[in-house]
Order: C-alpha cells, then structure tokens, then sequence
C-alpha cells in the first residue's frame, strides 16, 4: 500500500530514510530545500502514470541542475543576455552592431548570454568573446547548431525545453538587449516585457536594439496605438525599455542603472532596496514627492539596516538600504525610480 506523502515532516519512516541518504551523500546545501525535492519526486511517482509526464518532469530538473552548475562560478560577473534573428547575414547592420555592443560590455566586465546560434547570437558572442559568453541553446531540427565560437566551450548549455531556456536567460541576466528578429525573438522579447510589468523578474534594462529601418520604431507605433489606444497597457510601462540604434548609450543605460542601484528584495511585503551609496532625507523626500504611485497609502520611504530575512546574503550586509511598502500595480514605475535614485550622487 502506497504511503500518503507529506512535506511536513509526518512520513515515519520515509523521512528517517531522506535524512540518512542526505547525511550519507555529504556535501548537501539547504538540505531542508533538497529533502522536499526528493517528497515531489516521490510524489510525483506516485501520481504521474503517464510517461511523457515524467520524462518532462526528469529532464527539467536536470537540465535547471546543470544550468546552475555552468553558472554558478560566474555569480559575481554582470551579465547581458542578447536575443536577435539567428539569419542575421555578418553584413547586416545590426550583426556589426550587436559585435560592437558586446565587445563593449565585455571591455567594460560584463559576460554575453546568448542562444549559442547563427546570427545575432553569434555576433554577440563573437563582439565578446568566447571566454565572456555563455551560448545557452537548444534542440531544434533546424538554425540552432551551436555557433563555431561556442561549440566546445564549458559555457555551452543544450536545452531540451524552451521554457527551461527562458528561465537561464532572464534568471542569469543583469540587462537584456533585442535585436529585430522573428517569431522566436518577439516571444522572447514579450515574454521578459511582461515578466518585468508584473514583478516576476527583477527590475533590470530592456534595451531595444534598433536597425537602419525602424524595427522597433515601428514596433512601437502599434504598441502606442493598438495596446495602449486601447487600453491594454498603461503609460507607465514605456519605462520598462529604451530604444537605441546607439551602442555608446545602450551600453552607457545599462551602466547607469547599476551606477548606485545595487539590489533588491521583498521582506514580508516590503521592499527592499539595496544601494551603493545612502541616500539624505531631501533625496528620499523628493522621490516620494515625484513617485507617489508606487508607494502605498500611508507609508514612507524611509533607511533602514539589514533585515533579519537578509542575513541569508552576506555580500549585500554592507549596502545601504531604503524601504517602502510597494504598490504592486507600478513596476513599470519601479524602473524610473531607479534611475532617478541613480542620479543622486
């Protein structure tokens, strides 16, 4: 007879088990986080009869497993993922572009993530450098072979699944930059729009690459006409990205935004902001005068020192913090906050 499983330690013998095999591998980080994947795996065995099923549920978690282990030697290291056409021609204006673009970044310390492909994902990886890129790729019966300057680098990741995919290019990322490009691009561009609008990512730069015929230009002007004429979005979310054709300024945005913003967190419903240098009580009062919208009724901004749910981070104990209670409905606003608190010198 099967055992009724439980995350709450209540499983007898099955926890006895899990605690012994945790102690005897060794070496177990948050072992209370590992214990629980082993239940859902169980679990998962007790309930999934069909074999499609578990085979997605195998390959995922191994596949986000390796992408830790490829990224995790490179946590202190910024990083831009770029997305684009895998047919961009190396004579298009755009692939010189995005080469230019990502030598840049690499000159001034960032590493490139791209998809490991033809295209604009090469001309990232070829502007940076094989030795600053990760090609994060994936299966395709067609374009996506890894590049010839990724194809035997460690940085090299073949995803089965494209929303594993997703996951390591938004997660790992500090900026994003797009390059025109088709279907794959736009829901690639779409998807961080709108994990940025809702608070699922952490603010960072969308930067929209431009080409000499107004990809994005034009691309905006529906945005302007059908989603917000129509109501689907608000004038806030135009903060979310910046338009470019000019390498110089989107590396300069990207620059800026970490110029004094460091982080930031949720603790209990407040937020978090991590910075470089503390802010005076005339600058905390003049963002509260110019982004009253994002801070909820009744509440201030105000310093405070780490919290007690913080100490889990020891790299950011020494930064200087501001708190707020946040009006979830802005995150488009959340982004102009930042760079206005990043003028401050």
């Amino acid at each position: 007879m099967a055992i009724n499983l439980s995350f709450a330690n209540n499983n007898g013998v099955v926890d006895e088990l899990i605690l012994k095999l945790i102690n005897d591998v060794g070496g177990i980080q948050y072992p209370g986080f590992v214990r629980e994947m082993i239940i859902s795996a169980l679990k998962a065995g007790q309930e999934t009869d069909y074999l499609a099923d578990m085979k997605m549920l195998n390959n995922t978690m191994k596949e986000m497993r390796y992408t830790n282990k490829v990224f995790a030697p490179y946590r202190h290291k910024k990083k831009v993922t770029i997305f684009g056409s895998a047919r961009t021609a190396p004579d298009d204006f755009s692939y010189r572009t995005c080469v230019e673009f990502s030598r840049k970044l690499a000159e001034k310390g960032y590493m490139i993530i791209t998809g490991g492909g033809p295209g604009i994902m090469q001309a990232g990886n070829e502007g940076a450098g094989s030795e600053n890129s990760f090609a994060v790729n994936i299966f395709l019966p067609f374009e996506q072979a890894p590049n010839m300057l990724m194809a035997n680098t460690p940085r090299l990741i073949t995803y089965k699944y494209f929303f594993n995919r997703k996951v390591a290019f938004v997660k790992e990322s500090d900026a994003i930059a797009v390059f025109p490009g088709g279907f794959g691009t736009l829901d690639e561009a779409m998807e961080v729009f709108t994990l940025i609008q809702t608070g699922k990512t952490t603010p960072k730069p969308l930067l929209l690459i431009d080409d000499e015929s107004g990809y994005w230009e034009d691309w905006l002007d529906f945005i302007k006409t059908k989603l917000l004429g129509k109501g689907f979005i608000s004038a806030d979310d135009f903060s979310i990205f910046t338009i470019t054709r000019d390498v110089d300024e989107a590396v300069k945005v990207i620059d800026d935004f970490y110029s004094n913003y460091h982080s930031h967190r949720f603790v209990a419903g407040r937020l978090v902001i991590r910075l470089k240098r503390e802010l005076t009580e005339e600058q905390l009062a003049s963002l509260e005068v110019a982004f009253p919208e994002i801070i909820a009724a009744g509440s201030r901004i105000r310093t405070t020192e780490p919290l007690p749910e913080e100490f889990d981070e020891p790299d950011t104990l020494n930064l200087s913090r501001i708190i707020m209670d946040f009006d979830h409905h802005h995150y488009g606003l959340l982004l102009a906050f930042i760079r206005q608190l990043n003028l401050f010198s």
